[in-house]
């Protein structure tokens, strides 16, 4: 295997001739994110906080329903978007010129994206049909990229030429089916149930694409880091929700006269963004996956829903500061269940990847994840008991850091054993 792309992609430095996509080493020492894929994802903070901006103003509207439909519509399209790009990076990265430029169009294609989400989220409320041409123009963008370094893969990877023609075929039929969806007038029915059909296509193409081929030569450390940073730029909701809820708070012409509510949105915004990054990274994912390479699929598609648990608690954020400046439609109880819910969906995909990665679950996992529910739901309660919405918001905090103490007391050693455990049975 070629060791023209290693050189050129960790480095970051422009290779001024093409360079084979022969594909990269999946044992290759110190792999870390290019300068371009952090570029890269620099696209999908708009997408992300478009996405959250929106979520909370419809649920302050008091258009929960509507709210979460259009967010997981949203946050759905911008994962799947997100992966297509990260595997085949990690498995085929060369950072010469001609990948950069199609990498350039792919994120051309994330703002064009991004531009249509206010769009689909205003139809959604409407409840008349479903506004996705922006959107699937954008996804259009970035597919024709991706067809295009697919047929770079194959043609210069005679070892992953099935797998890049596989890919190339299905992601054009699928991109069809989002076309024909988004400029034909079907009814509304029909557009949801289409879009589930393709969404299902979507989580289905790896399997359809790579079947008994091998798969694809990621790097295991390389993948969990990118989801990482990822998952950093998720987090960054949590930090705009934050600023969102405490600035209208600050009192006096000068912001300088804070009150109570401004200052414990504060510290819940900052210690609940900071506990959930905390959680998530007291998981060495690459050393699992080194030894679970089987389970690459579950470790990427299982974060959708960690994803939008992420971002969805920095719209929470948002929904509270909304209500707080009395710029709000629903009680104090809907509110407080805007934070919770996502917070609590995020940290039980992150228990429930532990547990399927490492194929193990103890009696003190359920016990922190247990705990944590409670917390979250002492927190609905008592708001419904007429607690103030900071008080709440405080307890709320509180979750995520069961499971830190916990992690920081006993379950780091119970987890180093597991992974000790793991790495023994595959020698």
């Amino acid at each position: 295997m070629s060791d023209a792309p290693h050189t050129h992609g960790a480095g970051g430095s422009l290779a001024h001739s093409r360079v084979p996509m022969t594909g990269r080493d999946p044992e290759e020492r110190g792999r870390i994110s290019s300068p371009l894929e952090l570029l890269f994802d620099l696209t999908f903070v708009v997408a992300v906080g478009t996405a959250a901006s929106d979520f909370a103003e419809l649920v302050a509207e008091g258009h929960p329903g509507q709210a979460v439909t259009a967010f997981v519509l949203a946050m759905f399209a911008i994962s799947v978007a997100w992966i297509s790009f990260s595997w085949f990076a990690s498995a085929f990265g060369t950072d010469d010129w001609l990948y950069r430029a199609l990498t350039m169009v792919q994120m051309i294609g994330v703002v064009v994206f991004s531009l249509g989400l206010p769009a689909m989220f205003h139809s959604v409320d409407e409840g008349e049909h479903l506004e996705l041409r922006v959107m699937v123009l954008g996804y259009v963008v970035m597919r024709i990229a991706m067809v295009l370094q697919w047929w770079r893969a194959a043609r210069e990877s005679p070892e992953f030429r099935d797998v890049g023609r596989a890919n190339i075929r299905w992601t054009v039929i699928v991109q069809v089916g989002w076309v024909v969806v988004a400029f034909t007038h079907l009814p509304l029915t029909a557009v949801f149930v289409a879009f589930i059909v393709l969404g299902a296509l979507e989580l289905a193409l790896p399997v359809l694409t790579q079947g008994d081929a091998g798969g694809t030569p990621w790097h295991p450390h390389h993948v969990a880091e990118r989801y990482s940073l990822f998952a950093i730029i998720v987090l960054g909701e949590g930090v705009v929700g934050t600023v969102a809820s405490s600035g209208a708070l600050l009192g006096g012409a000068d912001g300088t006269q804070w009150s109570g509510n401004a200052i414990a949105v504060v510290v819940a915004g900052v210690g609940l963004t900071f506990g959930m990054w905390w959680v998530y990274f007291a998981t060495p994912f690459g050393d699992i996956l080194v030894h679970r390479r089987s389970r690459g699929y579950l470790f990427g598609y299982g974060h959708i829903p960690l994803f939008i648990g992420v971002a969805g608690a920095g719209a929470g954020l948002h929904v509270a500061g909304l209500q707080l400046e009395h710029h709000s439609e629903i009680s104090d109880v809907a509110v407080v269940l805007s934070l919770a819910v996502p917070v609590g969906l995020f940290l039980l995909m992150v228990y429930l990847l532990h547990a399927l990665l490492l194929s193990a679950t103890e009696a003190f996992q359920v016990l922190l994840i247990s705990l944590t529910l409670a917390v979250l739901l002492a927190a609905v309660l008592l708001s419904a008991a007429g607690v103030a919405i900071a008080a709440c918001l405080l307890i709320v905090m509180l979750a995520p850091f069961i499971t830190v103490v916990g992690y920081e007391t006993i379950g780091h050693r119970r987890q180093r054993q597991m992974l000790e455990g793991l790495a023994s049975r595959n020698n």
